[in-house]
């Protein structure tokens, strides 16, 4: 008797074996987690989000007009709505853009609800900002089995002020990061129920892995494809993703006994996932698609070529991706605001976001206004020292922790430094956006090594004082954080405040200013 699904009671597919006991090794290697419906997870869950929905939310139609970037993207996602692709109301024509169109879709949405106002244009951010708050606590939690430290995970996110001013402003980054992040949470599930059916095989009596549909791993290539629909740098994630989806199989089969290796199987639905990719992708460009006033829509037949139907608009769509291509690589102009990718982490050159000058009312005879994208001094400056003891932790522990979260990292900021060298390309420190959650989790994972002593966590009045001294730190450590966040508050929200305390926050002096 044969099928091709898994059942609770057994594997079938295979010939009938009996139910056989699992030794407990193997099951421990294999655990994954089971209590994700905890409502205390939960709770905790929900009053972090709240609170960073409030403090993204708070006043978001301040300051008035565009805030830096704004003056493209919130207008380009208004044209779009109502011509479906970006327009030049100059030339009234097809406006020649060089990002996918996706975030300024989702901008556009909230134009759509609020109009082509301030509150419209920015709200679509700050819900993408709570979102990644939101997954990365559950994301966070599904890795560390850790109620405490998922949540303190989220409680830096939401008091970053590099995430805060991104979450309030209408740039694409923000979009990038959520559908980056959203990636790794599929790609981490995907790990989960592999080794959940790999239990199940093995309780069934199974002597090979089971034949199943990989539905977490197929999502990722969907999500991937959307990150990728924000824009191109999304793409940096995929070999790295697909690195870590083959290893954690490798290693879980080799847990289970099973034979190491990848299968045709793991093949065939890596790439099935990678075409979803590439799919959802050009479903981000549907504008361009059902409508004939796309820039370079109609390329070929303009320039005398053969324009057959579906394939000719892909060729043209094709050769604005070279256009946009050649763009990208050409942008060498210096910019007062640039940054390379060895300041990023350093805080070296911020982004002035918003500086009008001649502010009063701020109960000094000098005042002055300013959103500075700035990620809170305190955190950032924990991530350098974060990342050398994930790397440590990875080497002698061999937790896959520490190289799940080190990966992301690596395809967040290594390209970068890439380009840096290869060319000079412009660059700004917002770039480093989708590797933030990422640097948050090296530092959520360095807590929890320092509140947890080499014996496991103990309970009670017989808790060592390695133990106690720990959790002291790391809430000390916390503590610091909230403080510094709330001292740069108001640079990062654009408040009135006396130029003197305004410069008495410029720590790094000329490279702040």
């Amino acid at each position: 008797m044969t099928t091709a699904v898994v059942t609770e009671a057994r594997v079938v597919g295979e010939p009938e074996t009996a139910a056989r006991p699992v030794p407990d090794v193997v099951r421990r290697r294999l655990a994954t987690l089971e209590n994700w419906l905890d409502p205390y997870s939960w709770l905790v869950t929900g009053l972090v989000v709240a609170i960073a929905a409030m403090l993204r939310f708070a006043n978001l139609g301040s300051p008035k007009g565009y805030v830096f970037d704004e003056v493209y993207y919130p207008t380009d996602a208004w044209d779009m709505l109502q011509h479906g692709v970006e327009w030049d109301e100059k030339i009234d024509g097809a406006a020649y853009v060089v990002h996918p169109p996706l975030g300024k879709w989702m901008i556009a949405a909230g134009e759509a609800l609020f109009g082509n106002t301030e509150l419209g244009w920015r709200f679509p951010a700050a819900v993408a900002g709570t979102l990644m708050v939101l997954i990365l606590i559950r994301v966070a939690y599904r890795l560390f089995h850790s109620i405490v430290l998922a949540g303190a995970a989220g409680l830096l996110l939401t008091l970053d002020g590099f995430h805060l001013v991104l979450s309030r402003t209408s740039l694409l980054d923000i979009f990038l990061g959520l559908w980056v992040l959203a990636t790794f949470a599929a790609v981490v599930l995907d790990r989960d129920h592999y080794r959940r059916r790999l239990l199940r095989a093995l309780e069934a009596g199974a002597d090979r892995p089971p034949r199943t549909v990989p539905w977490w791993l197929l999502a990722a290539g969907a999500l991937l494809g959307l990150a990728c629909g924000v824009k191109w740098s999304a793409a940096f994630f995929l070999p790295f993703f697909g690195a870590l989806v083959l290893a954690w199989r490798w290693q879980a089969r080799r847990s289970a006994g099973f034979r190491a290796g990848w299968t045709a199987g793991d093949l065939g639905w890596g790439l099935l996932s990678v075409v979803l990719t590439a799919v959802f992708y050009l479903a981000t460009w549907i504008g361009w698609f059902v409508t004939d006033t796309g820039y370079f829509r109609h390329y070929r037949e303009a320039n005398g070529l053969s324009e057959p139907p579906v394939l000719g608009a892909l060729l043209n769509l094709l050769h604005y991706h070279q256009q946009a291509y050649g763009f990208h690589s050409g942008l060498t102009d210096r910019h007062t605001y640039q940054s390379w990718p060895w300041q990023w982490l350093l805080l070296g050159r911020p982004v002035n976001f918003y500086s009008p000058g001649g502010a009063t009312g701020c109960g000094a005879d000098s005042c002055f206004r300013q959103i500075l994208l700035l990620g809170t001094p305190i955190l950032w400056w924990s991530f350098l020292p974060a990342l050398a003891a994930l790397i440590w932790f990875g080497i002698a522990r061999r937790d896959w922790r520490a190289w799940a979260i080190l990966v992301p990292v690596a395809a967040g900021l290594l390209p970068w430094f890439y380009y840096a060298i290869k060319d000079g390309r412009t660059m700004y420190v917002f770039y480093a956006l989708p590797a933030l959650p990422f640097l948050v989790l090296a530092v959520a994972y360095v807590l929890g090594a320092i509140m947890t002593p080499p014996d496991g966590v103990v309970t009670g009045p017989d808790r060592p004082d390695r133990q106690v001294v720990g959790v002291v730190a790391a809430g000390a450590y916390l503590t610091l954080v909230a403080l510094c966040f709330a001292y740069f508050y108001p640079i990062f929200v654009g408040q009135v405040i006396p130029y003197e305390s305004w410069f008495s926050r410029m720590w790094l002096g000329g490279r702040w200013i």
